[in-house]
């Protein structure tokens, strides 16, 4: 297959940190590419070289003179004064009739949220929220026929369904993809090649999430192994020396240099959130309860009618709906920031409520890093050691010389993680989250999930990440848009098996009757395409492993051609190769017949 995009030793720096420092890689024709890595560790700024938006400082970016890109970064502008109609459709040339009688497009609008927005075109860009605008720039990238897709965390604001219909989308659409995403499952589904940015490098894996998480484990084995093996030399270094007299040390000053480097030579640690179970205060019987609950949206929709919740201590639980569908509202009521219609909220009196909002609006952009953890206290027990601010900082991933800086030159990945430590400064005995994977890294949402694992308060999430509702949620309730919470035994399997019930029930306009069929026929095969695609993907990988160890043995069969006993064992070990070899490539046949 041939290139589209390539780079030759590319470096780029912002300040005096390098970002990318001589990375030599390229994209194929088809290529699925996932992008992770720490936040500020330049994922964004490789999307944007690699799409010819930011110049490298040094290096070579290539690409294919006739190759059609689209490109959707958490930095794109929409133009002020523009449509969504102008937005989506005006690169196209098309008239309104013309988008509107074409199924794609218009499966496009519906699976990405926009539904409103197609009785809607009209609409002003800048009265959308920046939820929509996201889904807008998305829908503008996705209606065209590319060979290049580029996306910075397309899965910010979309709501579980979302996840799943851009998955299937950009599998079926073939092209090639490089997206930077922090979803663990949308990751493993769609990409076929996983790029780690790390320390100004990037590091190439085959598969998805999955298969990163086995080979980066491999990796930290073996640097675990040889960094043993440099600890032990150095400890008989040291210890020859002291053996000696003092005045000894002087003499042999290689064994001295020796010494020296092999301690200096010591890598830095990785910059990681290291998240331990905060020490929380006691929980009586009663937590937080809505009794007789009615709610409303502050445009007067009502969400719930007559409503009793009541959280048990330790309960924890995750809260699922389409956008718009009052999940936010839900959690405001719980934390008392949204008045009920009717009703009453209860509040038990040894509750101490942490709040993860999505707005990043309440840190004190005045204040520097460290100044804005001890806003919230000075010190604080973890497990069984007391830590000050500065410690605690340093262990969810500010070093001492990033604690000083400005929180209004954060990275959006840092705010963050600046919110989660102020929240657990204060050591709450309740969390309400409210889409906590919004711009972490991967490293950094491992890390919430070990803590919030073993957590023993209680806990209340809204999420789209369906890896981290189904890990750390005992239960799941659903917003259906029937006035009701509704609990789901089989939590988020059953809530996208319910969804897709309402959607064939509801009612479709005569228009579009065809567009429909087509749409819920291609989503009855999604699934099973999708499944048959991975499968293909992992034959392909085992083929070709197989294929290596072929060459090896008949290397090996070679050059033992004087010992018969060595041929016979070397043959049967190629023979039953060969025949798993066979099976696999049947196998391949088979289901690349059914993909066509």
């Amino acid at each position: 297959m041939a290139n589209l995009v390539n780079l030759e030793q590319v470096s780029k720096s912002f300040g005096v940190k390098p970002l990318l420092d001589g990375v030599s890689l390229g994209v194929e024709e088809g290529e699925r590419i996932g992008v992770v890595g720490l936040n500020g560790g330049g994922k964004t700024t490789l999307l944007e070289v690699l799409a010819g938006l930011t110049p490298p400082d040094a290096g070579r970016v290539s690409r294919r003179g006739d190759v059609r890109l689209a490109v959707v970064t958490q930095r794109g502008e929409l133009p002020g004064g523009a449509s969504i109609g102008d937005v989506v459709f005006g690169p196209l040339g098309l008239a309104e009739h013309e988008w509107a009688s074409d199924a794609r497009i218009r499966g496009i609008l519906e699976g990405i949220g926009l539904r409103e927005a197609q009785r809607h075109l009209d609409t002003p860009i800048d009265e959308l929220s920046g939820g929509e605008r996201r889904r807008v720039a998305l829908a503008a990238a996705l209606v065209q026929d590319l060979d290049l897709l580029i996306l910075d965390e397309p899965t910010n604001h979309l709501d579980v369904e979302g996840v799943v219909w851009l998955a299937e989308h950009l599998i079926a659409r073939r092209c090639a993809l490089v997206v930077v995403t922090h979803d663990r499952w949308f990751l493993d589904t769609v990409a076929t090649r996983t790029w780690e940015v790390v320390g100004g490098s990037v590091e190439s894996y085959e598969g998805g999430y999955n298969d990163w998480v086995y080979a980066r484990a491999e990796r930290a084995r073996i640097a675990d192994a040889q960094e043993e093996r440099r600890r032990n030399l150095a400890r008989k270094e040291l210890a020859w020396l002291r053996r000696g007299p003092p005045a000894r040390t002087s003499k042999p000053k290689y064994r001295i240099e020796a010494a020296e480097s092999l301690i200096a030579d010591v890598p830095p640690p990785r910059d990681s959130v290291t998240l331990s179970a905060f020490a929380t205060r006691r929980l009586g019987k009663v937590v937080i309860e809505l009794e007789d609950a009615t709610l409303a949206t502050p445009d007067g929709r009502t969400l719930l009618t007559g409503m009793t919740w009541r959280l048990a201590p330790g309960e924890r639980a995750g809260i699922v709906g389409v956008n718009g569908s009052g999940k936010t509202t839900l959690l405001r009521a719980l934390a008392g920031a949204a008045e009920l219609v009717s009703g009453r909220r209860i509040v038990g009196q040894t509750v101490r409520v942490g709040w993860l909002r999505q707005e990043l609006d309440d840190l004190p952009e005045q204040m520097r890093v460290l100044e804005a953890v001890e806003d919230v206290g000075r010190r604080v027990v973890l497990g069984d050691k007391e830590l000050s601010a500065s410690q605690l900082a340093e262990r969810l991933g500010f070093p001492a010389a990033r604690q000083w800086t400005p929180i209004a030159d954060l990275s959006g990945g840092e705010r963050r993680r600046l919110q989660l430590t102020r929240i657990l400064m204060a050591e709450p005995n309740v969390l309400l989250l409210d889409e906590p994977t919004n711009d972490l890294d991967i490293d950094t949402l491992q890390q919430l999930e070990d803590l919030l694992d073993g957590w023993p308060g209680t806990l209340v999430v809204i999420s789209h990440d369906r890896y981290l509702t189904e890990r750390i949620c005992d239960s799941v309730y659903a917003l259906f848009g029937d006035g009701r919470l509704t609990h789901l035994p089989r939590g988020i399997e059953e809530y996208l098996q319910r969804r897709a019930t309402i959607a064939e029930s509801a009612p479709v306009p005569a228009d579009a009757s065809q567009a429909a069929r087509e749409t819920g026929s291609r989503q009855k095969g999604g699934a099973a395409e999708r499944a048959a695609q991975k499968e293909l993907a992992r034959l392909e990988r085992a083929i070709a492993k197989l294929e290596e160890r072929q060459a090896v043995l008949h290397e090996r069969l070679a050059a033992a051609a004087t010992d018969p006993e060595k041929l016979q064992r070397l043959g049967g070990e190629l023979k039953d190769v060969d025949a798993e070899h066979a099976e696999l490539e049947e196998r391949w046949l088979e289901l690349a017949d059914e993909l066509g």
